[in-house]
Formats: C-alpha cells, sequence, structure tokens
C-alpha cells in the first residue's frame, strides 16, 4: 500500500506546485483498512503554517453526508419515516403550503424551498455572523418560508437550507441537537476525534485557512436562483473564515474536519460495520443509497443522481461513474465517498476554494489515481 500513498503524493504536490491547490488531505480506506493518509501544502499560506494529518478543514456540503446519515441512523430507530411530512415531527413547519412536504422531499431536494430567508443575510459580510448564534430564530425563518414550486415536482439544490430543515427534524424526534447526536451516534462509537458541525475553541489553531482560488467555470447569470440559494459566493472565504462561522451549528454547510474522520465515518457505511461498530443495518443502506431523482436540478442547471440525502456516482465526478458509490462534494471541491460493492472509501479536504469543470477538479484527479493503484473500476 506504500505504492499508492505516494503515487497520491505525487499528484498532490504537482497540483500544489503549479498553484491550482494550496493545502490538500486524503484519505482513503479498503476492506476497512486505512489505504491512503497524506497531506500535503499550507494550511496558512499567511503564516506558512503546513497541513499535517491533524489539520482541520471546512468541508461545506460535503457535511450532508454526515447529516444524511444522521437521519438514516433516526429512521433505523423507528424515531421518523421518510414519507411522513415534516409538520408532524415541527408542527410550525407547515405554514404557506409545506404541511405535505416530507423527510423524503428534504433529502431529495424536492421541497421547494432551497432558498435563504430575505431577512437573514441583509447587509454587509461583516453583520451575517448572527445568524450563526440562534438555531430557533433560524428554525422559525425556515419554518416562514413559502416554496418556490409546487413540493414533490421538481429538484433544487436545498443548498443552506437542507441542514436547519433536516437538523431540526433530527432535534424534534430525538431530543438532542444535530451536532451533539453526531458527537454521540458517529464519533465516539468509531473514534473519530477530529470531525464537528460546531468546533471547540480548543481545536481552533488547527483549521486550516480558506482561500477563494481560481475558477475555470463561468459566473451565474445575476438573476440565477443560485443567487438567493448561496448567497456571497463570491465572500465565501472571508466568511468562513470567521471564528463564528467556525463554531456555527449549521449542518447543511459548515462541518470542520480532517480526511482521516471523514473517511472513517464512510468507511462504517461501505462494510457495513467498523471495528465492530455498525452505524446502519445493511437494509438502511440499500435505502438510502437507492436513486430517487436524476433530474435537471433547477439551482445547479444541471443533472445530479440524488439519493436519500447522498449522492451517486457519476461521469467524471469523484465518484466516477460507480453506480454502487455515494457521498457528497463540498463548495471548492472537498469530498467523502463510499463504494460498497469494492468496500472502498475515500476522503478529500482542501482550503483552495477552486472551481473546476468536471474531470479536472482535484478530487476527481487523485480519486482516479487511488482507483488505479488499487484496481477498481471507473464504471460499473
Amino acid at each position: 500500500m506504500a505504492d499508492v500513498n505516494a503515487r497520491v503524493q505525487t499528484v498532490m504536490e504537482d497540483l500544489i506546485a503549479r498553484g491550482v491547490e494550496r493545502g490538500l488531505q486524503v484519505a482513503a480506506y479498503l476492506n476497512g483498512e486505512l489505504v491512503v493518509d497524506a497531506w500535503a501544502g499550507l494550511a496558512d499560506a499567511a503564516t506558512g503554517r503546513p497541513v499535517d494529518g491533524d489539520t482541520l478543514f471546512t468541508v461545506f456540503s460535503t457535511t450532508k453526508g454526515i447529516t444524511a446519515t444522521v437521519i438514516h441512523l433516526l429512521a433505523d430507530r423507528g424515531l421518523l419515516d421518510y414519507d411522513t411530512p415534516i409538520a408532524e415531527y415541527w408542527p410550525e413547519f407547515g405554514a404557506h403550503g409545506k404541511e405535505r412536504i416530507t423527510v423524503r422531499q428534504a433529502l431529495t431536494h424536492t421541497a421547494g424551498i432551497p432558498q435563504m430567508p430575505d431577512n437573514v443575510l441583509n447587509g454587509d459580510v461583516s453583520d451575517w455572523e448572527w445568524m450563526c448564534q440562534d438555531w430557533d430564530w433560524m428554525c422559525r425563518a425556515i419554518a416562514d418560508l413559502t416554496p418556490l414550486w409546487e413540493p414533490g415536482t421538481a429538484t433544487g439544490y436545498h443548498g443552506a437550507t437542507f441542514g436547519w430543515i433536516l437538523g431540526e427534524v433530527a432535534r424534534r424526534v430525538d431530543g438532542r441537537p444535530i451536532a451533539q447526536i453526531v458527537q454521540d451516534e458517529i464519533c465516539r462509537p468509531l473514534g473519530i476525534t477530529s470531525l464537528y458541525l460546531s468546533i471547540p475553541d480548543a481545536v481552533e489553531p488547527r483549521v486550516a485557512s480558506l482561500k477563494n482560488g481560481p475558477s475555470s467555470l463561468p459566473p451565474p447569470p445575476p438573476d440565477a436562483l443560485v443567487w438567493r440559494v448561496i448567497p456571497g459566493l463570491e465572500h465565501i472565504d472571508e466568511v468562513f473564515n470567521r471564528t463564528a462561522f467556525r463554531h456555527a451549528v449549521m449542518p447543511a454547510s459548515s462541518g470542520i474536519m480532517n480526511a482521516r474522520a471523514l473517511a472513517r465515518h464512510y468507511a462504517a457505511l461501505a462494510c457495513g460495520e467498523l471495528d465492530g461498530v455498525r452505524l446502519l443495518t445493511p437494509e438502511r443502506i440499500r435505502i438510502a443509497t437507492t436513486l430517487q431523482t436524476e433530474e435537471v436540478d433547477l439551482v445547479l442547471g444541471v443533472p445530479g443522481r440524488k439519493a436519500l440525502g447522498y449522492w451517486l456516482g457519476e461521469p467524471l465526478s469523484p465518484m466516477a461513474e460507480r453506480l454502487t458509490a455515494f457521498g457528497h462534494t463540498g463548495l471548492g471541491g472537498s469530498v467523502g465517498f463510499a463504494d460498497p460493492e469494492y468496500r472502498f472509501v475515500f476522503g478529500l479536504t482542501k482550503n483552495s476554494l477552486v472551481g473546476s469543470l468536471p474531470g479536472e477538479d482535484a478530487a476527481y484527479l487523485i480519486a482516479r489515481e487511488v482507483r488505479a493503484a488499487l484496481g477498481i473500476p471507473e464504471a460499473g
């Protein structure tokens, strides 16, 4: 396995030398064993702090894969059902035509409320921190939204609202905040010590500094729905480098972790159990990773293969055209996924927020190198 680690190191260092990336971590599991554990580059270019194995990275929407696992864990325990209206668990949510929106529709981005509340992000970027500090206020604002389309009739990426919707469902049915559920039910059983939905003060010095990087993607037009869904994209590094955002519980976008932790979470799903720990039953994993929609996404403007909270493999994605692969990517190029057919898992964390064309991003290039070294096919 030393060969695959060396191959990954070579690809990472080339990306950094060419200025494509700034700091990277990669971890991969095969058959329940950590076979890649590599890093390169700078965690903070201003101070020269290098990345090491314990560096923590903001992974943006890669967090959604962790949140999805929480929901499936609670479903496994009989605390919720995918086809039950959210309003049965959270009555206030049922306002303004949302009374029939189900947990399944929230997981598949078909609920029709991808937009952030209008009164949340008013003013300058420096004024946004308050939204990190009041979970109940944000949930009331989400509950007051009106769907942009008839729920269940179309899919559109719920970039931020996904987290508050499902996080509050989890809290209503379980009683614990979702950040605590993650620690109690995922991290502690698996011995994961570097995965957070809200970091404690003590680990903040380990967090890598984000920096918007080069983009080969055309910017969305000014009237594109994505600006209502993920406002402030042009300032995203400034926003998420702030202490308030590092400590915020935003279960769609603010997870902070290292690649080892991200990969270990998925290893427990890929293998059914890991070191005697089972997160989900085999039947639950089958249900959770069954294709739900592959329609054109109204927010992203392209088709996407969505399961229940996880996305599935498709051409030129880090998961490749693997019908059994499931996971989630994040803004700027982080990713975590599992491929149970080969008991293979891949996690990549990074701090240069690069906009790359499909098939050109670091996660795709490095995952392809790992699969080639391990003999795992690109399609199937």
